[in-house]
Order: C-alpha cells, then sequence, then structure tokens
C-alpha cells in the first residue's frame, strides 16, 4: 500500500519503537486478535489482524524502514529546530467528551483513561470539576477521579473555573489544575457564564489555592489577544500555558506572529499549543510550532471534541494523526501507536461513530481492504 511505503520514507532507524510500533505499519497482530476484539469491541474477518495483512501486502524488503544518510541530512536540515523529544498531553476524556449529547457512563470513561495511560501518554486530562448544570457530562467527575486513583505512570490534570471546583478537585484527590481565559467577553460569558474580569479574578483565587497545596497549575488561552492572556495566566504562577486556537481557523500564517508575541512575555519551554482541525490545518500548525521551539501539543484521541460554545468548530486534532508524524519525522514521543489505535476505537465504537482520525481510518482499511493494497503497491 501506498501509505505503507510513504511510511517507510518517513521513518528511520531509531525510533522508539519499544511499545510494539514498526515504521514500515507492521502492527501486531493483537490489534484485531480475539482478545482485543473482547476487550474493545473489534472484530477480525479472517483471522490475520493488521499485521497479517499488512504483511501480506505491503511486505518491505530488509525487515525496519531505514532512512537514507542523505534523507536523513535533510531531515536535520529543514528541521533543524524541531525538538527530539515532544510531550503529548491527551485531552479527550475531559476536552473531547464534555460536549457529547449523550452521557459517557463512568466506567467507559476510566477504562478510556486507563488504555490512554497503557499506550504511554504520560498527561492525561481526566475532567472537569464545573457545574453539572452547564456540562452535565462531566458531573460525575469525583467518580471518575475515584476510579484512576490507583492508575499510576502518568499526571491527571483536571480543569477547575473557580475556587468551588478548585477545593472538590483537591478533595477528589488531584493532584494539578488548568484554568481557562476566554478571548473575548461573549466567549467568556458561554463558557464560565462570567466577564473577562471576574474570570480571571476566579483563576487568582484558584492560583493561590494551588499554591498553598503545592500543585502545579496549567493555563489555557485563547489566540486573540494571547499575549495579553498569557502573560496574565504567566504571572497567576501557571507552569505551562496552552495557547489554544478552539475554533480550528488558525493557519501557519497566523501562528507565527502569535507565538512570536507570546514568547516575548512567556518562556518558550512554558508553552503548549493547543489546535482543533475545523480546517484541517492542525498537524501543519504544530509542526510549524514545534520548529519555532515549542515542545508540548494537547491533542485528543480519536480527534475528539469541539468546543460546545464555538458554533461549527470541529474536534481537537487527533491523537493518533499527530503521533504518526513525529514517528515519521524522528521525534519521540514514547506513545505505542498501535495501543492508541486501540484507545481510540474503544471510545468511537461506544459512541457509535467513527474514529476522526485519518491514522486510525487508514488502518482500519489496510487490514480490510488486502488485495486494493497490493495493487497500490506493486504500483510504486
Amino acid at each position: 500500500m501506498q501509505a505503507a511505503k510513504v511510511s517507510a520514507k518517513l521513518t528511520r532507524r531509531g525510533l522508539s519503537w519499544r511499545h510494539g510500533y514498526n515504521p514500515t505499519m507492521r502492527i501486531s497482530s493483537r490489534f484485531l486478535s480475539s482478545s482485543s476484539a473482547s476487550h474493545v469491541g473489534v472484530s477480525s474477518t479472517n483471522g490475520l489482524g493488521i499485521q497479517g495483512e499488512v504483511d501480506n501486502c505491503c511486505q518491505q524488503d530488509g525487515g525496519d524502514a531505514v532512512l537514507s544518510r542523505e534523507n536523513k541530512r535533510r531531515l536535520s536540515q529543514y528541521l533543524r529546530h524541531i525538538p527530539q523529544f515532544v510531550k503529548i498531553v491527551e485531552v479527550g476524556p475531559r476536552d473531547g467528551l464534555q460536549n457529547e449529547k449523550h452521557i459517557v457512563p463512568t466506567a467507559v470513561k476510566v477504562e478510556l483513561i486507563k488504555m490512554l495511560v497503557s499506550s504511554g501518554l504520560r498527561v492525561v486530562e481526566a475532567t472537569s470539576f464545573v457545574s453539572p448544570k452547564w456540562v452535565p457530562q462531566l458531573a460525575d467527575a469525583n467518580d471518575v477521579m475515584e476510579g484512576i486513583r490507583n492508575v499510576e505512570g502518568a499526571r491527571f490534570p483536571v480543569l477547575t473555573p473557580n475556587i468551588k471546583g478548585f477545593e472538590a478537585a483537591v478533595a477528589a484527590g488531584a493532584k494539578e489544575v488548568a484554568i481557562f481565559a476566554s478571548a473575548s467577553e461573549s466567549f467568556s460569558k458561554s463558557n464560565i457564564n462570567c466577564s473577562i474580569e471576574e474570570s480571571l479574578r476566579r483563576y487568582h483565587e484558584v492560583a493561590v489555592a494551588a499554591r498553598k497545596h503545592s500543585l502545579p497549575v496549567r493555563g489555557n488561552g485563547a489566540p486573540i489577544k494571547c499575549s495579553i492572556r498569557a502573560k496574565e495566566l504567566y504571572s497567576m504562577g501557571c507552569s505551562e500555558i496552552s495557547l489554544g486556537d478552539t475554533i480550528g481557523v488558525g493557519t501557519p500564517g497566523t501562528v507565527i506572529p502569535m507565538l512570536e508575541s507570546v514568547v516575548d512575555v512567556v518562556p518558550i519551554e512554558n508553552l503548549a499549543v493547543h489546535f482543533h482541525d475545523t480546517y484541517g490545518q492542525a498537524l501543519s500548525n504544530i509542526l510549524l510550532s514545534l520548529q519555532m521551539g515549542i515542545g508540548t501539543v494537547d491533542c485528543s484521541v480519536s480527534g475528539l471534541g469541539g468546543c460546545p460554545y464555538a458554533k461549527g468548530a470541529s474536534g481537537n486534532v487527533a491523537t493518533e494523526d499527530v503521533v504518526y508524524m513525529l514517528n515519521g519525522i524522528g521525534v519521540k514521543t514514547n506513545v505505542d501507536l498501535e495501543k492508541l489505535v486501540l484507545a481510540g476505537d474503544f471510545i468511537s465504537k461506544h459512541l457509535g461513530r467513527p474514529s476522526a482520525s485519518k491514522v486510525a481510518i487508514a488502518l482500519q482499511k489496510v487490514a480490510s481492504k488486502p488485495n486494493k493494497c497490493t495493487a497500490t503497491a506493486s504500483k510504486l
């Protein structure tokens, strides 16, 4: 298949394949094995699974794909400012599910978080301590926190829009909190039911309380007046500030001036980016952000999400797509793509709709249409 050929050309030996993802897309047979099927609801029609299908139709000579020395040199030349490791902040369980119309059972949310951590993700936004009246999907925040209490190996920041939410989060065992600074009065009113000035006062209270409890605070800011909001959040004591394009209209042409303005007031090592993919620009925006020195990226498994108060905004960029892209340019994330796809399949099947991740969709097609894959590969 052409996708496998492209993957082979864009990957190199020395990536973190310890978790089982192979650059030639030889994904373990357990992806569609009977044992996996019983766990995530995936069925296999021929027993081969993705491993067998890809091996049959897209076998690469010589095993692992290896970039030529010339291609390695070119990658180093054109992507020389990109960090060797990128931290992925998974926001699916909170930002991704918050506006789902049908209530997702707590047990499903807890299982999703466990699967995400199992894939190697070390920061997973677990939930939000907000009024059930405004976000009924997250009314089970206490139960979710209880369900992941003994999950080790990851941090679970939770959104706390005010001191009441902060106190509830601390009581539930939260070790890290997050706040969100709106860019416009209308969005602030819709999102957290108060003015920008009032929201900043509330967030300052949260930041002060967090310091007393020695809890890190993560700030989230919108791109409009981004440098102003970022500076305010940083001054409050936010250890990391995520710059979010929650309506997905940004392009590389708008990302450049936005980041240039923010790094004048906040150290770049304290910044992250958060792009929605409404206009299909998220991956290009992320790549450019990395070239400018950003080392942390927010994304959502299966592309879940879409701001409930931003009309027409589609979901966050899919975590699977981001990890695949980073693997392809030799950037480590320590995330197992295979296990990540399983997590996305698990929640997508529960929600009753296909994944929004192009990588996940492509891998499913590889498994289901081996003959077409063979025909395509033979023409390359």
